[in-house]
């Protein structure tokens, strides 16, 4: 009886483990559909997508002239869709787990996580930006700055530069280590959920006369769940930076200078660090510079800051495998 459950526990290990490993490994082969892409029509059927949808289709419905009770609202309209995604993932994932064997499981639950990772699309898109810079064709790179939410008709070489690293480092925390934490934590649903709370944040967080009640609830909670994982991941940026050469004490100066500086209380610790680590200032006009100007932006360091981040993603995975173990054998896998 024992050895049989010993080889339970080790077959769930190993299966947990592999499902980490092989969501990214998927991720790094075939990314994530392009809105800039030809086959851009199969972007609409990302589950991102779905969430976004939903969230905009089910607001009018919250909306009322209360600010109290459309903040209420607001809170409901984000479980909704939270559970909307989370529950069939728990009940489905849990049903195919118990009657359906590790290897099933472990294919559904590859697809699903790889859903809540995004690294290849913004790797191809970094890479382009660079490249376009490096070549001077500032209007090709334009295309690759919009990520990064501002108007990127009249930005020069280096403040397209400093948009992508901006969002390099701030997509660090919301599509590589918060899912991989969630996952870590709470299993597959873990990392679905919290990809509907970073989408709620997304579609509805913001401070404008239209969002500020009903969106209230969902930027708290996605400034709640990233707390953690922000500060986390601008002490991934500066061991990194320590690894591959990088100014580590600097990243670690300005991350704890300058992070108050943006408007989101989480995303300024990893855009900090990243600034010190690389010797840069990163720049988004009008609302906040990180940072001191060192060196000076360039494509070169773009494909410094990739190195960065994707060191910080191999620091994170094995941080959190002896966590990973621990929670999958007294928590569900699923």
């Amino acid at each position: 009886m024992y050895l049989s459950q010993l080889v339970i526990h080790i077959l769930t290990v190993l299966v947990v483990v592999c499902v980490l490993i092989l969501a990214i490994v998927v991720d790094l082969l075939f990314g994530d559909p392009s809105p800039n892409s030809p086959w851009k029509s199969t972007y609409k059927l990302h589950p991102t997508v779905w969430m976004g949808k939903l969230t905009k289709a089910l607001e009018p419905y919250f909306k009322n002239q209360n600010p109290k009770i459309e903040k209420l609202n607001g809170v409901f309209l984000a479980l909704i869709v939270i559970l909307t995604f989370t529950l069939p993932v728990y009940f489905g994932l849990r049903f195919i787990y118990t009657w359906l064997g590790f290897l099933f499981y472990a294919l559904v639950a590859v697809i699903l996580l790889k859903l809540t990772i995004c690294i290849k699309l913004e790797t191809d898109w970094a890479k382009a930006a660079a490249k376009a810079i490096e070549s001077g064709d500032v209007d090709e790179a334009r295309k690759y700055s919009h990520f990064s939410r501002r108007d990127s008709k009249d930005l020069t070489g280096p403040q397209i530069s400093s948009a992508v690293i901006e969002s390099m480092a701030e997509n660090l925390i919301d599509f590589k280590l918060s899912p991989i934490l969630s996952y870590a934590f709470f299993g597959v649903s873990g990392a679905v959920a919290f990809r509907a709370v970073n989408t709620l944040d997304g579609m509805v967080g913001f401070k404008d006369s239209e969002h500020i009640h009903i969106g209230w609830f969902s930027a708290t909670f996605d400034t709640i769940v990233n707390y953690v994982p922000a500060r986390l991941t601008a002490v991934l940026i500066v061991i990194a930076s320590a690894i591959l050469g990088e100014d580590y004490k600097s990243a670690w100066a300005i991350a704890r200078r300058d992070h108050a500086k943006t408007p989101s209380r989480n995303h300024g610790w990893p855009m900090a660090a990243m600034a010190g680590a690389l010797r840069v200032q990163l720049e988004k006009p009008g609302q906040y510079v990180l940072g001191e100007q060192k060196e000076l932006l360039s494509s070169s360091k773009i494909m410094r800051a990739l190195k960065i981040r994707n060191a910080a993603i191999i620091l994170c995975i094995l941080f959190l495998l002896p966590i990973l173990i621990l929670t999958r054998l007294y928590l569900f896998p699923y």
